[in-house]
């Protein structure tokens, strides 16, 4: 039996081959899901999938990774929440666009 492994591996990235994108949390709906505002501009509603319902807690003004499902009604999931040190990191490597930063600051919340 092989034991898995514990320690920090890579921070995913915005992969365009992919679809994700990196996104603000906005505000928290229940049922699972919450409401962002991604880099191109739009607002989805996302799911948090059963495999982060219980071990990754999330927050308004968080910075996450988010996989559109490409339907008309702008749903998707959430694949990864960073933390606070990996968004640093990001911003650090001009990863994280403007407007993105100003939600997370939370100035530019309505």
């Amino acid at each position: 039996m092989e034991k898995r492994k514990q320690g920090k591996g890579e921070t995913p990235l915005p992969n365009d081959e992919e679809g994700t994108m990196l996104c603000v949390t906005e505000r928290i709906l229940g049922g699972n899901f919450v409401e962002i505002m991604c880099a191109d501009g739009n607002r989805y509603r996302a799911m948090i999938p059963g495999k982060m319902r219980r071990r990754v807690w999330i927050h308004e003004g968080d910075l996450v990774l988010f996989l559109p499902w490409g339907t008309p009604d702008n749903k998707g999931e959430l694949v990864y929440r960073y933390s606070e040190s990996e968004s640093k990191e990001l911003t650090k490597k001009g990863l994280v666009p403007k407007d993105l930063l100003d939600l997370m600051s939370g100035e530019g919340a309505t």
